[in-house]
């Protein structure tokens, strides 16, 4: 079975990522809607932030190591304020940020790009102490083939494009449920 989220869950978790960093700002307690049971399981996932259509954070955990709800929370706040790529989000800002979350499946092992489907899977590869990961809608967005997206993601990991053709490569795919502000009615 597929997994799935109802709007109105989905509108829960991106409440709760947009409420904690809004409080974060203010230097107050947030308030948060209380969950669904399907929101208490554990789950990976990763929270982006856009401002003006360009990146400005994303930050996740590829497993479920703590409920979904807590996942989103934490994961809102290392987008916003611990991605080493970005500057901080000030609170000036924040009306200019929207939120995406992807909730990801478990992994599952690929002997091969081939069983890769661009658009539909994200991959995780890891090679010795070096790992990386794109998600699914990346290659999607940047337009880009099988081999570019696994290239890209090699680079990701730090190592060289086409890591991925040796056999020390460990190569994992996986879906998401994906949206964002932008898609989902309050």
């Amino acid at each position: 079975m597929e997994f799935s989220l109802s709007a109105y869950e989905k509108n829960i978790l991106l409440n709760t990522a947009r409420e904690t960093m809004k409080a974060a700002l203010e230097k107050r307690d947030p308030v948060y809607n209380e969950p669904t049971e399907l929101l208490k399981q554990n789950c990976g996932a990763f929270v982006t932030l856009h401002k003006k259509g360009n990146l400005r954070g994303c930050i996740g955990y590829l497993t479920g190591v703590k409920p979904l709800y807590e996942t989103v929370r934490d994961m809102a706040v290392s987008s916003a304020f611990n991605d080493p790529r970005f500057h901080p989000v000030t609170a000036d800002e924040l009306k200019d940020i929207t939120i995406e979350i992807s909730v990801l499946s478990p992994m599952e092992r690929i002997e091969s790009i081939d069983e890769l489907e661009p658009g539909k899977h994200g991959l995780y590869l890891k090679k010795g102490n070096s790992s990386g990961t794109l998600l699914p809608q990346v290659a999607e967005e940047q337009g880009w083939d099988r081999e570019t997206f696994v290239r890209y993601t090699c680079t990701k990991a730090g190592l060289p494009p086409d890591a991925y053709l040796d056999k020390s490569t460990e190569l994992f795919t996986y879906t998401a449920v994906v949206f964002s502000e932008s898609q989902t009615p309050a």
